[in-house]
């Protein structure tokens, strides 16, 4: 297969020879690799790689990837990192408006007419900027004689991979893993990737969340030697009991390769006991079912309790090829008859935040630093809730967020606002996805990306479908995915307040934006359909939060009522040096010489961008731990 830049534009070219998303869980050769938190099957590609920015699809080096092309006038970036951060093209952080507006006119593909393709629209774009990657690497040892896979585990917007002169795949959906196959391709030494990025595509009409504009390979780059057998995927789906107090241990796995061999599995307690140990000849798919463990420890924001799962994998001979550690808890959340979220039986109550990934050096190339700091500081501020806004997070994110009990509203990559609301205006004459078939497989597969990926995660209880993208049948259809995959957590999307008639095909929760505390109090008064909550509220800007005591009062008046997540956590602004003062500032947008932009909109955290926190943290310390 050919590689064809015509697919930028198409919305129904969003992966190709990507491998189907699986779960994110580890694999090691042995106990002490894990112990090291080393995996002999793993091999970072991070580091420094041959790059070449051109301003737009027709000035790129067509055929870099080739062996025979010359790359000594490339330059040199860190991957991973943000374009726009190693001043190669212009900053902007816009909000609504999608950055194009006012200097080219676009519209979504069969938006307005079922027959327009828009073709030409992003791969002819004068503003479409273009990154070739070049990395050259040995396989080390480990991996030699193995099947290889590549997983890039974030770039934005649209990536075509090349090995060795050979066209790999190409990939859409910035926020979560991208893995293809390199086995017909890869050699011992000598080898040479070539990926390119494309600043927009078709998915840059689902990309348009409140952020700066970045492009790039923005997170880790991998290589994976798979085992001659390999647990490929594996879906937990550990119960609550009616009882409340005994757990059901359900599991399903998924091998490739030889099916020759054994496992051995374990699920032990925090102190080493034993609950399960089965043995199981190889086969392609193992099943467990309905395993009751009695008097288990139930996960919460108070005890986080994991349980322990271990496989260990075995040849015909009985060598070990492959260990795979994973933590769980035993949680259950649900809606009561009179319409109040319980989480073990008993009322949930989220104190929660939106959380963009950032780092005032490194953009949304975050570090496992940023996490850990932003996790205790969590637990500092009573607040026990996060929703991803408005994007899958890094992979450690979600095992931090187990371990320490914090509840994740896990959101898909998804934001079109630009494309109903126009000028403070619903108007959504080119809503994508709206109810257009050519969008819908974009849409789900995004969703079935965030699902597969992340379903093991106890800390999840809420899939979110997206953020401020009105509502259709395609939303629709991803809630039935949803729904079809996991009885186990609930469904949320605020959007669908725009479409009133689709309130009973979306969404489990009644959701809304910064709805005023009285008519929070007028819906919850009349008998409500739905358990409330706010997925955005108190919104953080300058000197805020101090009306706050308002919300908190409802939880005490009315059970229906769950909370919800503040806007945001932290404040989107760079550190840059100020030749006029010679310091180090912060900044916003607009401070970049970026037009159009949303300027200071970027500045709603409850701390700034360096992680301090500001006045409001006292606030939300005070009222959140009303309600621990």
């Amino acid at each position: 297969m050919q590689a064809t830049i015509n697919w930028l534009d198409n919305p129904e070219v969003f992966r190709v020879n990507q491998l189907p998303a699986h779960s994110d869980h580890p694999f090691y050769r042995d106990y002490r690799e894990w112990q090291k938190q080393n995996s002999s099957y793993q091999q970072s590609l991070n580091g420094q790689w041959r790059f070449h920015f051109s301003p737009n699809p027709m000035d790129r080096p067509k055929h870099f990837y080739e062996r025979s092309f010359d790359s000594s006038n490339f330059d040199s970036i860190s991957v991973p990192s943000e374009i726009e951060l190693n001043d190669y093209t212009q900053n902007q952080y816009t909000n609504i408006w999608y950055p194009w507006e006012g200097k080219i006119f676009r519209r979504p593909a069969y938006a307005l007419d079922p027959n327009d393709p828009e073709e030409g629209s992003f791969s002819q774009g004068k503003d479409n900027t273009v990154v070739s990657y070049i990395k050259q690497f040995d396989l080390k040892p480990a991996l030699l004689g193995k099947n290889v896979h590549i997983k890039f585990e974030g770039v934005e917007r649209a990536m075509y991979v090349w090995l060795n002169g050979h066209f790999v795949g190409y990939a859409e959906d910035s926020f979560t893993p991208s893995e293809f196959d390199l086995t017909p391709y890869i050699q011992a030494k000598d080898n040479l990737l070539a990926v390119e990025v494309f600043k927009h595509s078709t998915a840059s009409w689902l990309e348009d969340q409140d952020m700066f504009r970045f492009s790039g390979i923005f997170r880790s780059v991998e290589l994976f030697g798979i085992p001659e057998t390999h647990l490929n995927d594996m879906d937990l789906k550990p119960r609550v009991a009616d009882n409340y107090q005994d757990g059901i241990f359900n599991l399903k796995l998924h091998f490739t390769g030889k099916k020759t061999g054994s496992i051995h599995l374990l699920v032990k307690d925090v102190v080493g006991h034993t609950l399960l140990e089965k043995k199981e000849a190889l086969k392609e798919n193992i099943q467990i079912n309905d395993e009751k463990f009695e008097n288990v420890h139930l996960w919460d924001n108070h005890n986080p309790y994991l349980y322990q799962l271990l496989i260990e994998v075995y040849d015909e001979h009985q060598n070990l090829l492959e260990l795979v550690p994973f933590q769980f808890g035993f949680r259950r959340i649900e809606i009561s008859s009179e319409k109040v979220v319980l989480l073990n039986g008993k009322r949930l109550i989220i104190n929660g935040v939106n959380r963009h990934e950032w780092d005032d050096k490194r953009g949304r190339s975050v570090t496992m630093t940023d996490m850990t700091t932003d996790i205790n500081t969590f637990k500092e501020n009573n607040i026990n809730a996060v929703r991803t806004c408005h994007y899958p997070n890094q992979i450690p994110w979600y095992y931090l967020c187990d371990q320490n009990g914090i509840y994740v509203m896990a959101e898909n990559n998804l934001e079109s606002h630009g494309t109903w609301q126009k000028m403070g205006q619903t108007e959504p004459s080119y809503n994508v996805p709206g109810s257009i078939l050519q969008w819908k497989e974009a849409v789900i597969d995004r969703a079935r990306n965030n699902y597969e990926t992340f379903k093991n995660h106890t800390s999840i209880l809420f899939w979110s479908l997206g953020n401020e993208s009105y509502a259709g049948d395609n939303i629709i259809a991803m809630n039935e995915f949803y729904k079809s995959h996991d009885d186990t957590r609930l469904v949320h999307y605020e959007g669908v307040v725009h479409r009133p008639e689709l309130k009973d095909k979306i969404s489990d929760v009644e959701s809304c934006m910064y709805l005023p505390p009285k008519q929070v109090e007028e819906y919850l008064q009349n008998d409500p359909p739905k358990p409330f909550m706010e997925c955005e509220y108190m919104h953080d800007m300058g000197n805020s939060d101090g009306g706050m005591g308002s919300y908190i009062k409802l939880i005490d008046k009315y059970p229906q009522y769950m909370g919800g997540f503040i806007w945001d956590f932290i404040d989107q602004a760079l550190f840059v040096h100020d030749p006029v003062s010679g310091q180090d500032v912060l900044r916003y947008g607009g401070d970049f010489d970026d037009r159009h932009s949303d300027y200071e909109f970027s500045g709603d955290g409850l701390m700034f961008a360096d992680r301090t926190p500001k006045p409001a943290m006292q606030e939300v310390r005070y009222y959140y731990g009303l309600h621990k």
